[in-house]
């Protein structure tokens, strides 16, 4: 499931967010990625070691931890804390599918099921730097405005296009969802929406009662935990 949620910052927490990073000290994005990434990828990143990586990865956290938007869609089990890139000056990322496992600390590891961009630089600051998704539907091109999110399958393919004037900067993670499948998180997610809009239309209280149960149903036989 491919979906845009916008506001997950405000223009002010962007803004704090813009002044950190361009005061930071920025390092080869390669050295993140094993020989296949780094063929293919030109960009600059935030050290996984940097204490600002940190700082900003918690105020992100923050405000997903209030967006239910993002919950309904990801069904967040464990969250790789944020990193930040930068791409400038011709800088581009080719194809390519996202690890299927990480490390989250140094004695536990995750499954990446759903990946996240959160745009920091507004479209008009920069040319080029779409990110494009691929998958059964065709090629799927996102360029979002600052505070934005973009969640997608980790076993998409999906490359970013060279940034040919000013700078894309973005902070991505990944997420292990407590339902592995796509599919299957997506029937959850439309089920959500739907039952969220008919109780805004105050509908039938005992049908949103069973259509309530229905989903929790599905969600406890299909969880992993």
């Amino acid at each position: 499931m491919l979906l845009h949620i916008p506001d997950v910052l405000t223009l002010e927490q962007v803004g704090r967010i813009r002044a950190e990073l361009n005061a930071a000290d920025w390092t080869d994005g390669r050295e993140t990625v094993g020989m296949q990434g780094a063929r293919v990828k030109r960009n600059q990143q935030l050290p996984d070691s940097s204490p600002l990586r940190l700082q900003l990865g918690q105020l992100i956290l923050r405000a997903l931890a209030s967006n239910p938007l993002y919950h309904a869609a990801a069904l967040p089990l464990r969250t790789l804390p944020p990193r930040f890139n930068r791409y400038e000056g011709g800088g581009e990322y080719g194809f390519h599918v996202d690890g299927a496992v990480m490390a989250l600390s140094a004695d536990m590891q995750m499954r990446s099921d759903v990946s996240c961009t959160l745009f920091l630089s507004e479209p008009d600051e920069y040319d080029g730097g779409e990110l494009i998704v691929s998958d059964t539907y065709g090629e799927h091109e996102v360029k979002l405005p600052a505070g934005d999110l973009i969640v997608y399958p980790s076993s998409s393919l999906h490359r970013v296009t060279p940034v040919t004037r000013g700078a894309r900067v973005a902070s991505f993670f990944w997420v292990q969802s407590l339902i592995r499948d796509d599919s299957r998180r997506r029937l959850l997610f439309e089920l959500d929406s739907s039952i969220q809009s008919l109780t805004r239309t105050a509908a039938d209280a005992a049908a949103l009662l069973q259509l309530t149960g229905i989903y929790h149903n599905l969600l406890r036989q299909w969880s992993e935990t």
